[in-house]
């Protein structure tokens, strides 16, 4: 094992390569709050990329509602239970959030699945984990829309009715694809090192030429993005649409071009993106990108499960109306900090969530001309403002790509149309 540094988790930790980074990294964030769970993103990626023989169970993105939800079923449940076995109440974080990009959310003072040496076997190698059954990975809608009911009894309902900044009756939409982790589990797991980050923007890939489809990376894989397709006897995983983020699709005029899951949003939820990495693993300065900007100055994005160690490149704006202990679980001690500013987003906050699927090409930087103000008001107690400031995208060749305003157009149909159904 070797000591590398992981800044999510504030501290260094064991993993089974030297830590090495690509030039840039690809990376995500999902907004919670707005997710519909239409399943749009789900069924443009099955279309285009698992819609054959041996695939037909295979869902490289998907949308699942959680607490009970998920593909394949409690995936999250089990890998937790597993790390605590491993390390009985010491799964914890200890420090203060701070500005420190190397330990921003404190440090977790518990073992990651690299680290719980002590739940390993022969058969499971370098990393903990566990393979789903077939059953597990059958249902990949299962318990869509069931929420937490009266003390967290299901389909018991709360009948006091509901208010921020809690909800005792609740569910939410988590959208999930590949991590592109940092440190991934299945490079780590894989005995045929057919698996690899690509130097140039950090996406990982499956050398199927080398694959043996032993199936190490399925069982290794926290988040279990990793899959096995019986027909061919590889495993298969979400590629990032690489050939779009390399600028070779034709609509794109060359430009770096976002992923089929992102394009098909139509509830604006996601903005994926390149971001620039230093020697250290760290992000590097870079204020006005809209990705560095939401996780590292305003901090409302935060990574999935941080504590497995992995280092994933998906951020999420967690939900507002969800208890906190079991977003903090989900997403570390960031949660509070998160929701409040997502809650009361200043002016900058405001203009870059406008950013969120206006345009198919990745966006690479920012600009922000100031407005009037057009609104004013006191929400919860504080006041609030709003000024119809334009925000401005410019792509990697530093064009503008688009511009749009906070007030959004209202258009009214003439009176001629109503009824015209």
């Amino acid at each position: 094992m070797s000591k590398v540094h992981n800044w999510q988790i504030g501290r260094e930790m064991n993993y089974p390569y030297p830590q090495a980074f690509p030039k840039r990294q690809f990376a995500f964030v999902f907004n919670i709050n707005r997710c519909i769970a239409c399943q749009s993103c789900t069924m443009a990626c099955k279309s285009t990329w698992t819609f054959n023989k041996g695939q037909e169970q295979m869902w490289w993105a998907n949308v699942e509602t959680k607490p009970y939800g998920g593909y394949p079923q409690f995936w999250d449940a089990k890998i937790l239970e597993l790390l605590e076995k491993a390390n009985p109440g010491n799964q914890q974080w200890s420090g203060k959030l701070s500005n420190d990009k190397k330990k921003p959310y404190g440090q977790f003072d518990g073992k990651t699945i690299f680290e719980a040496q002590n739940m390993l076997t022969p058969d499971s190698a370098r990393v903990l984990g566990y393979l789903p059954t077939d059953e597990e990975w059958n249902s990949p809608n299962i318990f869509e829309d069931n929420p937490v009911g009266k003390k967290g009894v299901r389909n018991e309902l709360d009948n006091e009715g509901t208010a921020l900044p809690e909800h005792k009756t609740w569910f939410f939409y988590l959208a999930r694809i590949c991590n592109h982790c940092s440190y991934p589990a299945c490079l780590a797991a894989c005995p045929r090192k057919a698996i690899y980050k690509r130097p140039e923007d950090g996406i990982v890939l499956i050398d199927q030429s080398q694959c043996r489809g032993y199936r190490k990376c399925v069982e290794a894989c926290p988040y279990k993005k990793t899959m096995y397709r019986g027909n061919t006897r590889v495993s298969e995983k979400c590629v990032a649409c690489y050939p779009r983020v390399e600028g070779k699709d034709p609509e794109s005029g060359g430009q770096p071009m976002e992923t089929r899951c992102m394009a098909a949003c139509i509830g604006q939820i996601r903005m994926q993106g390149l971001v620039k990495m230093n020697n250290d693993g760290t992000w590097a300065e870079g204020r006005y990108n809209p990705l560095y900007y939401m996780v590292h100055v305003a901090k409302v994005a935060l990574p999935l499960y941080p504590q497995f160690g992995t280092e994933p490149n998906g951020y999420y704006i967690p939900p507002r109306w969800v208890p906190r202990d079991y977003l903090k679980q989900m997403f570390g001690p960031g949660v509070d900090d998160a929701i409040e500013r997502y809650t009361y987003p200043d002016r900058e906050l405001l203009a870059v969530l406008q950013l969120f699927r206006r345009s198919n090409r990745i966006i690479f930087r920012y600009e922000i001309k100031e407005g009037p103000k057009i609104y004013e008001a006191t929400l919860r107690g504080r006041k609030i403002s709003m000024y119809n400031d334009t925000v401005i995208a410019y792509g990697q060749d530093d064009k503008e790509i688009f511009r749009t305003q906070i007030e959004e157009p209202v258009h009214v149909r003439p009176n001629k149309h109503a009824n015209s159904i």
